[in-house]
């Protein structure tokens, strides 16, 4: 299947990133006509009666009582709170298929084989089925092996039950995006296709979290606006949930997400973000949008005033961002617990 997309008139790259006229394309993906060749996912199969509590134990999200269909996202930390997974889910009443970036794929799988102790579960990497992408409601051939169609649906921007948004604004609407599976045989000559480069233009403008390029190995959820979506404050026990609720009640992240709207160039991810002569975060995605011109994700310390204009440092050029913030200054210390008096100290 994915061939048949790099066989395309005009695709460069495989999977495409893009067939000739990304703006183009990001039009039509963002008016749903369009769909994008995600063949840099994988896809692993978790079957057994104990598989969504079992995940539930072992991840952020609460996922025991996800009903056949229905979609969600949950995250793997390590003991400290750090992110070291994500994880797109869909279960079909027999299979719970998780949808993941290809480069998590093994180490994941590997991570979860090794914690299924005594309880009734399987865990496999399957191949059967292909990635695509769409922001429409585009009749594609989702695969239904146990009669639940696989197409999962992103959350995002929304807050799910048991999630908490930083941000005190929202993204353009628009983001309406699915992932769905589909045989790796299917034909889908059919139906227009758009390039990576568009999808990423449409997530950054959506402010949307990915593993792979906003986190690094100290990002922990909260720094991404990721509680939103990806984390469930009030269930049981999982790794790394004493940070989350720690950071979240009494603390403050020590970085933020935020998006930066550049003059006139798109850096490349890993340009350093600078106030004055101070490095204060990096460029962890850009692109040009079709609406919005030169646009950023980029993570920056907690502190950098959101009302001060940044640059952003390439090996070439200056470019001058402007913020528009995700993750506010203020996230955090939800439970504002009063501090007690000092000792001796009166109070009325």
């Amino acid at each position: 299947m994915s061939n048949s997309f790099a066989s395309r008139p005009g695709a460069v790259g495989n999977p495409p990133q893009h067939y000739g006229n990304p703006l183009g394309e990001q039009k039509a993906l963002a008016a749903g006509t369009a769909i994008v060749d995600l063949s840099d996912r994988a896809v692993i199969a978790v079957t057994g009666p104990d598989r969504l509590t079992w995940l539930d134990s072992l991840t952020s999200q609460s996922l025991s009582h996800l009903a056949p269909g229905e979609s969600a996202e949950t995250l793997l930390l390590d003991p400290t709170g750090r992110l070291e997974h994500a994880m797109r889910v869909i279960d079909d009443g027999v299979t719970a298929w998780l949808l993941v970036d290809a480069s998590e794929v093994d180490a994941l799988a590997a991570w979860l084989d090794r914690m299924r102790f005594m309880l009734r579960v399987e865990v496999a990497v399957s191949d059967a089925y292909a990635t695509v992408g769409t922001l429409g409601r585009l009749e594609l051939p989702a695969a239904a092996p146990n009669g639940v169609p696989l197409a999962w649906t992103d959350p995002w921007p929304d807050v799910t039950p048991g999630g908490h948004q930083y941000a005190h604004n929202r993204p353009a609407a628009g983001w309406a995006y699915r992932e769905i599976l589909v045989d790796r045989d299917a034909d889908l000559s059919s139906f227009p296709a758009a390039g990576t480069l568009a999808l990423e233009a449409l997530r950054i403008a959506a402010w949307r979290p990915r593993l792979a390029t906003e986190a690094d190995d100290k990002t922990i959820p909260h720094e991404l606006d990721w509680l939103r979506t990806a984390v469930h404050l009030n269930k049981g026990c999982y790794r790394g949930q004493e940070t989350v609720a720690k950071v979240h009640n009494l603390g403050h992240p020590p970085r933020r997400l935020v998006m930066l709207h550049l003059d006139g160039l798109v850096p490349p991810a890993g340009s350093a973000v600078e106030l004055g002569d101070n490095t204060v975060g990096l460029v962890t995605s850009s692109a040009l949008h079709y609406e919005l011109g030169p646009i950023a994700l980029a993570v920056i310390k907690r502190n950098v005033d959101p009302a001060v204009d940044l640059v952003v440092r390439t090996a070439d050029e200056i470019v001058a961002a402007a913020q528009e913030v995700i993750v506010p200054t203020d996230a955090g210390a939800e439970a504002n617990v009063p501090r007690l008096p000092r000792l001796g100290s009166v109070t009325r």
